[in-house]
């Protein structure tokens, strides 16, 4: 049963890397990248919906993003949610497909932006722990439950910690890829 719980560990902890990575794409590195946008909602037919759904996003050119609206109504409000999503772009509107120029980002802004990546690394550590505790306690509770020996035990916890300490290196070694991929000019 150990084992079983072994997987789902990992599996969790697994999880937590990947949405530390999915948030790591949503930070702007001066080239252009569709994922900036995953987090811009439209208000689009009463309702707030992601800018994905309204029109296709298109890199034609590697400092250059272009949302092409689907429906003309709907590109006013398509420039509003881009001004106002904090990514610090200038949406240029042209006809039904709106421009994004990447500018340059400032020695200033990418210490900002490493600080934000480390906030998104430390957080899925906090989640990989959290997992972790999870399983210890799981453990502890089998063997107060006469489930497994004391043995096993400490053999299943000392996997467990395996696991952590291999996700937190994960963690480590995605943080310092994506500092670099920022402070890159």
């Amino acid at each position: 049963m150990a084992d079983y719980n072994l997987a789902d560990i990992k599996r969790r902890m697994d999880g937590a890397i990947t949405a530390m990575k999915s948030e790591f794409n949503s930070l702007r590195t001066g080239r252009a990248h569709t994922a900036i946008l995953d987090n811009v909602t439209v208000e689009a037919y009463g309702s707030q919906v992601p800018l994905n759904t309204v029109g296709a996003i298109n890199i034609p050119e590697p400092r250059m993003l272009s949302v092409s609206v689907w429906d003309k109504g709907m590109v006013a409000g398509v420039e509003r949610a881009l001004r106002e999503s904090n990514l610090g772009i200038n949406p240029v509107v042209d006809g039904q497909t709106i421009r994004i120029p990447m500018p340059a980002l400032t020695e200033e802004r990418r210490q900002e932006l490493t600080k934000v990546a480390g906030n998104y690394a430390e957080a899925a550590k906090v989640a990989v722990r959290n997992v972790r505790r999870d399983g210890m306690e799981g453990l502890r509770d089998m063997e107060k439950g006469g489930d497994i020996s004391e043995d096993d035990h400490k053999r299943s916890s000392g996997e467990v910690q395996d696991a952590t300490d291999k996700h937190i290196a994960d963690i480590d070694k995605a943080l310092v890829i994506k500092n670099e991929e920022i402070m890159q000019v």
